[in-house]
């Protein structure tokens, strides 16, 4: 019974630091000590020197920092303008018309940016002004920006499977094919949403003129050739075994340095503004991962992982009884806390129970990815609602409320992967095999 209060003072304490707003990586690293102290005569310093320092030298941690300055670099550069001018040709006889260049922007930043908050920033600027002034319902606007802007933590390259294969020991490669098709599934999805309530507002979605010929959408299009041929070049090079995530992550640094060129925007101030972005976005993320690996340690001391997961155990839960628990224990945590810190958090203890119950841990990421998608949406830490309130000075509230029919077909998305379990895990099986 005593040890049952520790723990629970522990993570009240934890909880406690965090919402006075202390860093997550010193409010893991305080609890970490106070764990070890109560529960261990181990050397504390040197064991969190040892730990710390083995998690900060991961060789799959050198595509983290990559990926971000990719996505940066692109952030920075016109690609929000082509992807406007490039999609929105296409769109204009289909049902919603431009509120797909939302969903398909989306779709195409977040697999060069690995970052839902960039995405949203990113395609909200080339698209609010544009379909506000045309027009279009401003709910639907909203919405649709918020999201498909989660596609950002799905879509590889997504820096969340960057950090889950860390904390995890999974394969990123792996993680990353296993992305393709959910992702594929939420554009999909979302996409058929529009069409759904666009078709029952009739009149309310404005018209556009479609006076481009066949060729003259084509060379609308073009600047949007490099960007795509970048998108497979990395995840295909991947798929394809030519190259490593760090490889690839180098070789897109190396492209997206190319297009922001080609595109006459990278000069000596852009390349260090990408340069400091990426880095300061990188040492945040792995300086929680390497507090997160020593408060892991220390509550291996405690024996908590081990006597939570037979204390799961001994309901007997099927495994979508355990999926179905967790899912509402996700969505709960992922109200307070953003993506990332979800992960590092529960990942050493969740995974325990995971194994145990038969599920995949490939798959298990996959899921947790898309249950984590939902708390970019919800309030009150909703960094999605924050970067759209940031551009629109509206109600955050307001923008949640358009955003919840995403939070819902999320909800679905999870759903139809945990009853279909091939849509994640074909590629990977493909691959192997």
């Amino acid at each position: 019974m005593s040890e049952i209060i520790i723990i629970t003072l522990l993570l009240v304490g934890l909880l406690a630091l965090l919402a006075s707003g202390v860093w997550v990586a010193f409010s893991l690293i305080i609890v970490a000590i106070a764990g070890m102290a109560i529960f261990s005569s181990a050397p504390i310093g040197q064991v969190m020197a040892t730990i710390m320092w083995g998690a900060s030298h991961s060789w799959a941690l050198a595509a983290l920092p990559m990926f971000i300055w990719m996505g940066e670099i692109l952030l920075r550069s016109r690609m929000s303008e082509d992807m406007f001018s490039g999609l929105a040709p296409w769109l204009v006889k289909l049902p919603g018309r431009l509120l797909h260049v939302n969903v398909l922007g989306c779709a195409i930043f977040a697999a060069v940016s690995g970052s839902s908050a960039a995405t949203a920033a990113t395609i909200g600027k080339m698209s609010l002004p544009e379909l506000n002034k045309r027009g279009y319902p401003e709910s639907l606007v909203l919405g649709t920006l918020a999201g498909s802007a989660t596609l950002g933590l799905l879509i590889p390259p997504s820096i969340i499977l960057i950090v889950y294969g860390v904390a995890t020991e999974q394969s990123i490669a792996q993680l990353f094919i296993a992305g393709v098709l959910p992702g594929l599934m939420l554009v999909g999805l979302f996409g058929g949403y529009v069409v759904v309530r666009a078709l029952m507002l009739g009149d309310k979605i404005p018209k556009e003129p479609d006076e481009l010929t066949f060729m003259q959408k084509v060379k609308a299009s073009r600047r949007l050739v490099p960007v795509i041929l970048l998108i497979v070049g990395v995840i295909g090079s991947i798929y394809a075994g030519i190259a490593s995530p760090t490889d690839a992550a180098a070789m897109g640094v190396a492209l997206s340095l190319l297009l922001a060129w080609r595109g006459g925007n990278l000069n000596k101030k852009m390349f260090m503004q990408s340069l400091m972005g990426a880095t300061i976005t990188s040492s945040m993320i792995a300086f929680i991962l390497v507090a997160a690996a020593f408060l892991t340690t220390s509550m291996g001391f405690s024996g908590i992982p081990r006597n939570l997961a037979a204390w799961i155990g001994a309901f007997e839960l099927s495994p979508f009884a355990l999926l179905a628990a967790l899912t509402v224990f996700f969505i709960i945590l992922g109200c307070f806390l953003d993506g990332i810190s979800v992960v590092v958090l529960t990942t050493s203890i969740i995974l325990p129970m995971i194994e145990g119950a038969g599920i995949d841990p490939l798959w298990f990421g996959i899921y947790l990815v898309i249950v984590v998608e939902m708390s970019q949406i919800t309030p009150p830490v909703g960094f999605n609602l924050f970067v759209i309130q940031g551009l629109t000075g509206k109600n955050i509230l307001k923008i949640a409320a358009a955003a919840f029919p995403f939070f819902l077909l999320l909800l679905l998305a999870v759903v139809l992967i945990t009853v279909f379990p091939q849509i994640v895990m074909y590629l990977p099986e493909l691959k192997r095999g």
